[in-house]
This record gives C-alpha cells, sequence and structure tokens, in this order.
C-alpha cells in the first residue's frame, strides 16, 4: 500500500512522493467518506501518483469499516477502472 496519511485537521488523505504532496479532500458523517476533489501536483501528474493515493485510501477505508462515496470525477473514474474496489462503496 501507498504510504497514505489522513490528514483530519485539514481535512484530506495525502500521499508524499519526491517531496511532493498529492492529496483529497474529505468530508466524513458518520461512516460515510465523501471525496469531492483530487489533486496531484504537476510534476507527479501521469506518474501513477493519484491512482496511488486512492489505493491507499481505499486500504484506509477497508481497516476502519469506511464507505467512500468518490464525488469528484477523478475518484469516479477510478472506481470505474478498478471495479474489485467497489466494496467500500457507499451504496445509498
Amino acid at each position: 500500500m501507498a504510504d497514505v496519511v489522513d490528514a483530519p485537521a485539514r481535512g484530506r488523505f495525502e500521499l508524499t512522493e519526491n517531496g511532493l504532496t498529492a492529496f483529497a479532500t474529505y468530508r466524513r458523517a458518520g461512516n460515510r467518506v465523501t471525496i469531492p476533489h483530487v489533486e496531484a501536483p504537476v510534476p507527479l501528474r501521469g506518474k501513477g501518483t493519484a491512482s496511488r493515493l486512492m489505493q491507499g485510501i481505499v486500504a484506509l477505508a477497508r481497516a476502519d469499516g469506511s464507505k467512500i462515496v468518490p464525488s469528484c470525477p477523478y475518484a469516479a473514474a477510478w472506481f470505474r477502472r478498478y471495479p474489485q474496489n467497489a466494496d467500500v462503496l457507499d451504496r445509498s
């Protein structure tokens, strides 16, 4: 798993690679985690950083029983690309 950390004071998950931080903002409501935005710094784009960030977020969700609502277009597309991770999606 990528070394993704939850930074609740900033309301985001973070992954640092090559000294730069990619992040996904979130809102929690009970065990639901809505992800409205995923962003990687320009030098990290196209290198799989955002995908590794999403993989780490999925691992954290599985570990704590959270369900993800991917409202960000990138996050939603990522889940379509990797349907094996659908177990953490909120279906309500």
